[in-house]
């Protein structure tokens, strides 16, 4: 006689949710719910966060951790492990955590430059403290800014991913993976009313975020370099359109006195169109250039000043 719990005998799915199913799950025990505890393990919060390695990394979003350092991750099995966190960048919203295991189901990350608008992702993560929940929509957008603050320093991070799954408060620092169940995003914030409905955003796993997270892990925090200068998109002039092989650059709008960008004698309404050789086309691309290791180090940049292409070097200091 047939097993009637045979797979054979489950009715059929249709594409859709064979997809979905199929990557609820791989995903599903590789995400934790975890508890924020402060210094006497009292309960200051709460989240998601995606095992990154079987050895206990897991990576989450900067703003769920906050300023604890501890906590306990749950697993979809009911296991409960402790963690500490290894690092946290609020200039990214990323954070890793150390969880107390071993042997852990670890996510395939995947490549969110890849993306395309209308593709399939399903989130996964603990919402209002319900693990292992699962949502799908597509991708809705990409390449939007999602402003974040340390401080008195605000950076944006580029290339967004905006979604139509479903997120609530919890799905933060969860998982946004493709069809194939590969990782492409952080889940970091629902938009809701009075603003909107269905508008979710996560962090891209792309080159830029591996780095930041590698960098996490092995030194926990972010060394980054600091210029001084406010400044947005500007299209070039024709005449440097043809003799760059660019149409656009960062105006300078405005300059911290005492800065690295004031020293070097950068002034408003000069545009930046090169970082030490490197391209600048817009403000993320000045951003992304600051790294750690132009901290204290002469860095060339290239402008242009009243129509005419000048040179000028300045020594970016290091953002507290």
């Amino acid at each position: 006689m047939p097993d009637e719990n045979s797979p054979a005998n489950d009715p059929p799915l249709d594409a859709y949710s064979r997809v979905v199913t199929a990557v609820a799950e791989r995903l599903t025990s590789s995400v934790v719910h975890i508890e924020l505890q402060d210094g006497n393990r009292r309960r200051v919060g709460s989240g998601s966060a995606f095992l990154l390695s079987s050895d206990g990394l897991a990576v989450t979003s900067a703003h769920v951790v906050d300023r604890a350092r501890s906590g306990i991750a749950g697993l979809a099995d009911g296991r409960e492990f402790d963690f500490e966190v290894r690092g946290r960048d609020p200039l990214s919203d990323l954070a890793v955590l150390r969880v107390s295991a071993r042997d852990l189901p670890a996510v395939e990350l995947g490549d969110a430059d890849q993306l395309r608008v209308g593709q399939l992702v399903v989130a996964v993560g603990s919402p209002l403290g319900f693990a292992g929940t699962v949502t799908a929509g597509v991708v809705s957008a990409l390449g939007r800014s999602l402003p974040t603050r340390q401080g008195d320093t605000v950076r944006l991070v580029e290339n967004v991913i905006q979604t139509d799954a479903a997120l609530h408060p919890g799905n933060s620092g969860g998982a946004l993976a493709d069809s194939e169940g590969r990782v492409v995003g952080v889940n970091t914030a629902v938009v809701g009313a009075p603003i909107g409905q269905g508008l979710g955003l996560a962090v891209p796993i792309n080159a830029t975020t591996r780095l930041i997270i590698a960098t996490l892990i092995s030194d926990g925090r972010i060394r980054r370099a600091f210029l001084g200068i406010a400044g947005g998109m500007r299209p070039l002039p024709p005449r440097m359109v043809e003799a760059l092989g660019r149409n656009q650059g960062v105006e300078v709008v405005d300059v911290v006195p005492g800065s690295p960008a004031a020293k070097a004698g950068l002034h408003a309404e000069d545009i930046v169109v090169a970082v030490d050789g490197e391209p600048i086309h817009t403000a993320g691309d000045l951003q992304a250039s600051m790294t750690g290791g132009r901290i204290d180090t002469d860095v060339v940049l290239e402008i242009i000043r009243s129509g005419q292409l000048e040179e000028v070097t300045a020594v970016p200091s290091e953002l507290n």
